[in-house]
């Protein structure tokens, strides 16, 4: 009996090491979370390509804006004036308002529609990037998972935010990916 009981406190050592030698050696089980849109806009390269972005739309923008107010003033004319003008002057009001409102939309969807594109470029050609720096940090400091909660219908239902890296990223990509300063404006024509 005695035999037995030293083979069972040596079998319960081996085996109480063979644990702390496992539990040591056990591969990391860390999580993250990031907000990848925004850390994408937070760079200083997502900042350069917005405020680029900004300033080339802007004239189409401005002028886009000028349409939509001559139009309100067409039909401020034609509500305030409906009851006095003749029929052939109403008329042509009508058709000027039409012929603007549809001019306005298509110009407008066009508009948004190229925005969007150049957003959508300036994320992939941003956010391929980041992937790479994601990926970096998260071999550096044992992360096994990184879950985007950008999109509201992301299924992160909560998560502490201690494990948030947005910040740790874009300070990492900013580093990694330095940008170069924008050209200055062309000089004006006089």
């Amino acid at each position: 009996m005695r035999a037995s009981v030293k083979l069972a406190v040596y079998a319960g050592l081996v085996l109480a090491g063979a644990m702390v030698v496992c539990a040591q050696t056990q591969a990391p089980t860390k999580l993250a979370t990031i907000n990848v849109q925004a850390a994408i806009l937070s760079t200083k390269e997502g900042q350069q390509a917005t405020q680029d972005l900004t300033s080339r739309f802007n004239p189409r923008k401005q002028a886009l804006e000028k349409k939509q107010a001559d139009l309100a003033t067409l039909q401020s004319r034609m509500r305030a004036g409906s009851a006095t003008m003749t029929p052939a002057a109403k008329d042509k009001l009508i058709g000027d308002i039409d012929t603007q409102t549809k001019a306005w939309n298509r110009d407008s969807a066009d508009f948004n529609a190229e925005v969007q594109q150049e957003e959508g470029k300036i994320m992939n050609e941003v956010g391929h990037k980041m992937l790479a720096v994601i990926e970096k940090y998260a071999i550096l400091h044992g992360v096994i998972l990184v879950a985007d909660v950008s999109n509201p219908q992301s299924p992160v239902m909560w998560a502490d935010p201690s494990i948030d890296i947005t910040n740790d990223i874009i300070k990492l990509y900013d580093e990694t990916n330095p940008v170069a300063p924008a050209a200055p404006p062309p000089p004006a024509k006089k």
